[in-house]
């Protein structure tokens, strides 16, 4: 998942309340599937990507199941199994695809039959931008003020055919001490003033399906949430220098009439926005640059299946 107007710091960390609304767009065909059963077993238990949870990573975990075993009148323990085809912890939104898939997997295995909206506001209690992983293709994150109330909407986008090109730039990266940092910022209540319109360009740009204005309006955004997490107090910087060469060439490839843009959520990974028609050049001009690419496009909800992990 891509934030394109992002979000930046929790007013409530334990609801996962944000400071304001957000707006993202799904990245298929990047997956994450997991397994969930509830059970007479000895204690809870969680495998991501071959390794056992534990613990920020299970607390986090057990905040989305515990809220199941709650709504569901439940006390069996749990085990869960989740695996995803793209790397973790360098800025492709491997969390909010994982509890996503966590919110929906956990609800339908305790019984529950949840509307998306509360599928949605479930999965924040893991991570914030999952609710929009939830809800898939372009989505609003509300922000809400209580666990009710905070859960994102699917956008009206019809038929675009945005490519995203991910500049893979690994880097460890720290998203809940940036949350954590925004309202220290210089630059924080700048932010939030320049936000409402952002969000209202972006929708109107969606509905046109002009995807130009998208990637601009996204790049825009990068450049804003990066100066606050630049200028908090530890002074983060995610970006690397693969990264500031791909914006370079980002750029220069405007200059030459690609029309394409990128987007940096919190990390060095990038996106390119472009075209089909452009999509090549993209893809050719970043791999020159010694980056590796994975082309995607507008993904869908998250969704069960029958390919269970055990």
């Amino acid at each position: 998942m891509q934030g394109l107007i992002k979000y930046h710091g929790l007013k409530d960390e334990k609801l996962r309340l944000p400071y304001h609304d957000s707006i993202s767009v799904a990245t298929a065909p990047l997956l994450t599937r997991t397994t969930v059963e509830f059970g007479d077993f000895r204690s809870d238990s969680a495998t991501v990507d071959g390794r056992n949870a534990e613990g920020r990573s299970f607390e986090r975990i057990l905040s989305v199941v515990d809220e199941v075993r709650r709504l569901a009148g439940i006390r069996s323990r749990f085990r869960m199994v989740s695996v995803s085809d793209f790397p973790s912890g360098v800025g492709l939104g491997a969390s909010s695809s994982g509890f996503a898939a966590l919110a929906t997997a956990a609800s339908s295995a305790a019984g529950l039959k949840l509307e998306k909206p509360a599928l949605s506001a479930l999965s924040r209690l893991g991570a914030g931008s999952a609710t929009r992983a939830v809800t898939g293709g372009f989505s609003r994150w509300r922000m809400g003020t209580r666990h009710e109330d905070s859960f994102a909407y699917r956008l009206d986008s019809g038929d675009i055919d945005m490519q995203i090109v991910i500049a893979l730039i690994e880097n460890v990266k720290q998203t809940e001490d940036a949350h954590r940092e925004v309202v220290r910022s210089p630059l924080f209540a700048g932010r939030l003033s320049y936000l409402h319109d952002a969000l209202s360009q972006m929708e109107q740009a969606i509905s046109a399906r002009d995807i130009s204005r998208i990637g601009s309006l996204a790049e825009t955004d990068t450049l804003v949430l990066h100066a606050v997490t630049m200028s908090g107090p530890s002074g983060m910087i995610f970006w690397k220098p693969e990264t500031l060469s791909l914006i370079s060439e980002v750029r220069r490839m405007r200059k030459e009439g690609v029309d394409c843009h990128f987007s940096i959520d919190t990390g060095a990974t990038a996106y390119v926005n472009c075209t089909s028609d452009a999509v090549h050049e993209v893809e050719s001009r970043i791999g020159s640059l010694g980056i590796r690419t994975i082309r995607c496009t507008v993904g869908g909800p998250s969704r069960l299946t029958n390919e269970h992990l055990f």
